[in-house]
């Protein structure tokens, strides 16, 4: 990267990732931004201060927390008489901008963009109230074409996004290496070539890719196609976690209806102790919805290779959130942002207690 170019602000990189022909900034695998009425669980019982709460969700393995909860009416049985409506989405940038504009109230979200989305609203959009998930993104390699780690050197990567987390983590990866690459052309020592998710596997089979830094299900179609992978994500972390999806909600909704956002909350948390108690069966019940919403399932090479690859967690990873941030100051894409208050814990904190597991920590990020 050239030392003359100045730092790009968050503005610019939200403004750049609202391009329609890029990339989700986790994967959107599936269908296009799709507003779903209905749910598998009717609204019945006490409604509590809202009719209805809109809830926002990727089709993709890294939300499955959220795909699951809905098709198994997890997240609708805690909310009584309140209606969960879901629209999804496959791009971060749309959906912050469907909860600034008050077209959904909580989502599920990546981290690059819910920092953007913190950060362009001068803090006063959104807060990260939970977490949901840790890991599926690996760099995967053409092998007959790169052997090692250090073969990564001279070839073309795609990542999904320019400022995506993908792209964040592989342009500091690089910098590791003590290669040089221009963040915003993704010229240099490496060639990084911003692909969206959907095409990626295609681009992989003509040969105009060498390889992949992707979130899963990507990365297992590209094994399934042939390719290796080369590195987990995971493995560059401590104790390999790392936050790929949180929990966002405006400060308005949060503030009008929190025994809303609490109802949300303990349906996560719930759906999580599910998940991880029934991997089978929720693994079956993410992607029954996937095939609701794109019209086919992941064929099980890979889908269940993914599967394994995910954690799914109601930690936010606060610390990693911040240190993701760093990365992306570090390679040029944005001003060091100021992300104090983003977090509050507090309504998660107090589904944890009653449901007899450990509080979270907000790495000092939280509401004063």
């Amino acid at each position: 990267m050239s030392a003359a170019r100045p730092l790009t602000t968050l503005r610019t990189i939200a403004a750049i990732a609202a391009l329609p022909l890029l990339a989700l900034t986790a994967c959107g695998y599936g269908s296009e931004s799709k507003d779903e009425d209905t749910s598998k669980v009717a609204a019945e019982g006490k409604k509590l201060s809202a009719d209805t709460v809109r809830i926002g969700y990727f089709p993709n393995l890294t939300h499955a927390t959220a795909l699951v909860g809905d098709q198994e009416g997890l997240l609708q049985k805690e909310l009584g008489g309140t209606k969960a409506t879901y629209s999804q989405f496959n791009a971060g940038p749309a959906e912050i901008e469907a909860l600034n504009s008050g077209s959904i109230d909580i989502g599920w979200i990546g981290p690059s963009p819910a920092i953007n989305g913190y950060s362009t609203t001068d803090g006063k959009g959104l807060r990260i109230i939970g977490g949901s998930a840790s890991g599926g993104v690996k760099l995967v390699v053409n092998p007959d074409k790169v052997k090692s780690l250090k073969d990564v050197k001279g070839k073309k990567i795609a990542t999904p996004q320019l400022g995506n987390t993908q792209d964040v983590a592989f342009l500091n990866w690089i910098a590791e290496q003590g290669w040089k690459v221009d963040a915003q052309s993704g010229k240099g020592d490496v060639s990084v070539v911003r692909t969206d998710n959907k095409i990626t596997p295609d681009a992989y089979k003509s040969g105009s890719i060498d390889g992949a830094w992707v979130p899963e299900p990507t990365a297992s179609k590209l094994v399934a196609e042939g390719g290796k992978v080369l590195l987990d994500e995971a493995d560059l972390w401590p104790d390999k976690k790392f936050v790929i999806t949180n929990i966002i909600v405006s400060q308005t909704f949060l503030k009008e209806h929190p025994d809303v956002v609490q109802a949300v909350l303990r349906g996560s948390v719930k759906t999580n102790t599910w998940i991880n108690a029934n991997p089978d069966k929720a693994k079956a019940a993410a992607n029954a919805k996937l095939q609701e919403l794109s019209g086919k399932p992941l064929p099980a090479d890979v889908l269940d290779p993914a599967w394994k690859s995910i954690q799914f967690t109601d930690d936010p990873l606060a610390s990693t959130l911040n240190t993701e941030a760093d990365h992306a100051v570090k390679a040029g894409l944005l001003k060091k942002p100021k992300l104090d208050g983003i977090y509050d814990l507090a309504p998660l904190n107090k589904v944890l207690t009653a449901e007899g597991k450990s509080t979270v920590d907000d790495a000092g990020l939280g509401v004063k």
